[in-house]
C-alpha cells in the first residue's frame, strides 16, 4: 500500500493569469507527483464537498452566505486577496473536505497529505492573505466534536504565523497552536498561539532547523496529541517572493523529514498539508511542495518496514 494522497482536479479554479496565488500550483504539484512515483493515480482519494455544518463549526454563518453567494463587500474581499467566482467557491470547499479526509486518513493510517490546504488567516468572520475558509480549524473541530480525538497539536511552518488558527483555537485546550514563522512579516498584528517562535529576517537552513529541534520533542511530550496537523509552507524559501527567510530546497527537504521522523517515530499520526509558496516559477513551485510528499512517502515506508 502506498502513501494516502488526497487530490481533486478542482483544486485548481480560473483565476486571472497574473494574480500572484496561482491556482495552476495544484494541478502541476499532481503531475510532477505522478511522475515521480510518489502518487499513484489508482491510491488517490478524492474530496467531496464538506457538508455545511462542519463549516459553521468555525465560521459565521453570515459570512459563510456572504462569501458563498458573492456578496461579501469589496473591502471584505480585498482583504481576502482572491478573486470571487463560484469555480473558487467550489475549490475552496472542496480543499476543506480534502483535510478533513486527509485527517481521518491519518488516524487510519498513521500519515496522509493533503495536496492543499493551510488556509491559516482565516477568521470565524472574515478570510484574510488568500485564505476563506480555516480547513485546518474545521478538520480539528470535526473529528474533536465526532470523539474520534480529544487533543491536536497543530504544527505550523508556514512564513507567516497563523493567526487565524491561533485566534479560533484561544480558549479551546484540546486544540495546541504552535507556529513558527517570520517575525517580521504578514500579519502585521500577531495573534498569540499556545507557542509562538518568531524568527529573524534572513535565517538560514542550519539555525532554522535547530531552533526547531529545540521545540519539537517537548511539544510532542508535553501535548502527547491523537493527531498532529503539519502546514508545510513552502514560503520559507530565501526565493520566494512574500517570505523573509532563506531556507533552501534542501532545508525544506531536511525540515520535513524532521517534523515526520520525529513525530512517527513517536507514535502520532501526521495530516500533512501543503502551506504557502509564492514563487513566480511555478515548476519550481511544485517541486518546493512536493518536498514534503517526497519525505512523506520515505517515512511512511520506514515505518511499514
Amino acid at each position: 500500500m502506498n502513501l494516502p494522497l488526497v487530490y481533486h482536479p478542482d483544486y485548481v479554479a480560473p483565476i486571472p493569469e497574473d494574480h500572484r496565488f496561482p491556482m495552476e500550483k495544484f494541478s502541476l504539484l499532481y503531475g510532477l507527483l505522478l511522475e515521480n512515483g510518489t502518487a499513484h493515480p489508482d491510491r488517490i482519494h478524492r474530496p467531496e464537498l464538506p457538508p455545511r455544518s462542519w463549516i459553521e463549526l468555525v465560521h459565521d454563518r453570515t459570512y459563510i452566505d456572504q462569501y458563498c453567494t458573492g456578496t461579501l463587500d469589496a473591502k471584505a474581499q480585498r482583504r481576502i486577496g482572491l478573486p470571487w467566482n463560484p469555480a473558487v467557491v467550489r475549490r475552496t470547499q472542496l480543499a476543506v473536505g480534502g483535510t478533513v479526509l486527509t485527517a481521518r486518513l491519518a488516524l487510519q493510517h498513521g500519515l496522509a497529505c493533503n495536496l492543499a490546504g493551510g488556509t491559516h488567516h482565516a477568521f470565524p468572520d472574515y478570510g484574510s492573505g488568500f485564505c476563506i475558509f480555516n480547513d485546518l480549524a474545521i478538520a480539528a473541530k470535526v473529528l474533536l466534536e465526532e470523539g474520534q480525538i480529544q487533543k491536536v497539536l497543530i504544527i505550523d511552518l508556514d512564513v507567516h504565523q497563523g493567526d487565524g488558527t491561533a485566534w479560533i483555537f484561544r480558549s479551546d485546550p484540546r486544540v495546541f497552536t504552535f507556529s513558527m514563522h517570520c517575525e517580521d512579516n504578514f500579519p502585521l498584528r500577531k495573534q498569540a498561539s499556545d507557542l509562538d517562535v518568531p524568527l529573524p529576517v534572513g535565517l538560514e537552513d542550519d539555525a532554522y532547523l535547530q531552533c526547531l529541534d529545540r521545540h519539537l520533542d517537548d511539544l510532542l511530550s508535553h501535548v502527547k496529541p491523537d493527531l498532529v496537523l503539519y502546514d508545510a509552507g513552502v514560503d520559507v524559501h530565501g526565493d520566494d517572493r512574500l517570505g523573509k527567510l532563506a531556507l533552501t530546497d534542501t532545508g525544506l527537504f531536511r525540515r520535513e523529514m524532521q517534523v515526520l521522523t520525529t513525530c512517527i517515530g513517536a507514535g502520532y499520526p501526521v495530516a500533512c498539508v501543503i502551506g504557502g509558496g509564492y514563487c513566480p516559477d511555478l515548476h519550481t513551485l511544485a517541486q518546493r511542495h512536493a518536498l514534503v510528499h517526497r519525505a512523506a512517502a520515505q517515512v511512511w515506508h520506514w515505518a511499514k518496514l
